[in-house]
This record gives C-alpha cells, sequence and structure tokens, in this order.
C-alpha cells in the first residue's frame, strides 16, 4: 500500500492514488494538472521522510473542479458603546483527484 502525506495549502492531506481531497484554491496547469509537494511517504515497509529523497518524488493531480465553502459569519460586539460590526466570508476552495504517486 502507497500513500503519501502532502502539503495541501497550509495544511497535511494523506493520499492515496484515487483519493479526491479538497483543499484551498491552486492554479491548474494548462491540462487541469497540480503537482503536490510531499512531505512523507508510505511505500509499503519503508517511509521516507528525508527532504532530498522526497525532492525525486511527485505527486499529480487532477483538478475536478473550483468551488466555495460554506459562510461562516464574524461579529463584533462591545456591550454599551452601540459598537456592533458584521462580516462574513467564503473560502475559495480546488477538489482535486490524485492521480499518480512516483
Amino acid at each position: 500500500m502507497v500513500y503519501a502525506v502532502v502539503r495541501a495549502g497550509g495544511r497535511q492531506e494523506k493520499v492515496e492514488v484515487g483519493t479526491i481531497v479538497t483543499m484551498d484554491r491552486i492554479k491548474a496547469d494548462n491540462d487541469g494538472n497540480v503537482q503536490l509537494t510531499p512531505v512523507l511517504i508510505v511505500d509499503g515497509e519503508k517511509i521516507t521522510s528525508d527532504a532530498e529523497s522526497l525532492a525525486k518524488v511527485t505527486v499529480t493531480a487532477e483538478v475536478l473542479n473550483n468551488l466555495r465553502g460554506p459562510k461562516i459569519v464574524i461579529q463584533k460586539f462591545r456591550n454599551k458603546t452601540g459598537y456592533k460590526k458584521r462580516q462574513g466570508h467564503r473560502q475559495e476552495l480546488t477538489r482535486v483527484k490524485i492521480t499518480g504517486i512516483k
């Protein structure tokens, strides 16, 4: 069983070939593919976390679609001063499918 831990938009995700991952918005090349940087590779009994060995490994993914996350509401309130502030945010996301770990 081969899997990798990749850096995905400020977080780390455990991925295998065929895994669908939602991460922060990333830009794809003309073919719709993305290369992710591995942090750890597990290949059966062998675990690789050395930076020199990981530089030779590529994790490729295909961009399925771009979407936006759920709306979060930010509210600030100060008692007895009349200060109220309301703000919303929706995170830009990308859904990718892992196509290869080499």
